[in-house]
């Protein structure tokens, strides 16, 4: 069966997704989707939901919102511990492969296994690969700790295109993503992180104090789930 086959079988309407059992994940405030996770097909979504957001945050910033993440989500189709398949529903609501894992900001660092960052930094150097940056991994809320013990990342909201930046603006934007490894890496096993990831770390320090983005709305989302993943 064809690529195009499969996911002709899998992916699922609007209706499929009313009729579906619901787990609440998050639930956005203002400019920020619903999230739940459904299982539909035989195959658990996340599902980014803004139909039920005011018409005008619906049809603006939603819209403009999904359409980005789902270009994001297809471009790093193929990386593992990364959301896949993404798809959109209709105008107000995308979906995806769910990730299972728990979020660094609910597990205690003596449960991540040693190999877990050097994995981790590995994964946000594929996705750099790619022409992309996260720009919201410095916190745990958006990385995952999988049940195979290998590092998962989520929610693209935030995430932009570097392919037509200037090489040193894409080094700065990459630098913050990383930075946000090393970050977490240095609090929780520091014995490990050594003095050429310490450099890039103190770099990235330097350049967060004049992102402008540290205050979008989007950076400051509470999860209210601990075991999720939310692309």
């Amino acid at each position: 069966m064809s690529e195009n086959a499969t996911h002709a079988t899998t992916h699922f309407s609007r209706e499929d997704f009313s009729r579906s059992e619901h787990q609440l994940l998050r639930n956005g405030k203002w400019a920020n989707a619903r999230v739940d996770l459904v299982h539909i097909h035989g195959c658990d979504w996340t599902v980014k939901d803004f139909s039920s957001r005011a018409w005008w945050v619906r049809n603006t910033i939603g819209r403009f919102l999904l359409k980005r993440e789902l270009r994001v989500l297809k471009q790093l189709q193929g990386i593992q511990g990364i959301s896949q398949d993404a798809f959109r529903i209709d105008a107000f609501a995308i979906a995806t492969q769910f990730v299972p894992g728990t979020i660094l900001a609910h597990i205690q660092n003596k449960e991540v296994p040693i190999a877990f960052f050097p994995q981790l930094e590995a994964l946000v150097q594929s996705m750099h690969s790619r022409k992309l940056v996260h720009l919201d991994i410095r916190g745990p809320k958006n990385l995952l700790l999988r049940p195979d013990g290998t590092p998962g990342i989520i929610d693209f909201q935030s995430s932009l295109s570097t392919r037509w930046l200037p090489h040193f603006l894409r080094q700065i934007l990459e630098d913050i993503d990383i930075g946000g490894v090393y970050k977490r890496w240095n609090l929780w096993q520091p014995q490990t992180l050594n003095e050429q990831r310490r450099i890039i770390l103190e770099r990235s320090n330097r350049f967060r104090r004049f992102w402008l983005l540290r205050g979008y709305p989007s950076f400051n989302i509470k999860r209210h789930s601990d075991k999720r993943s939310d692309n």
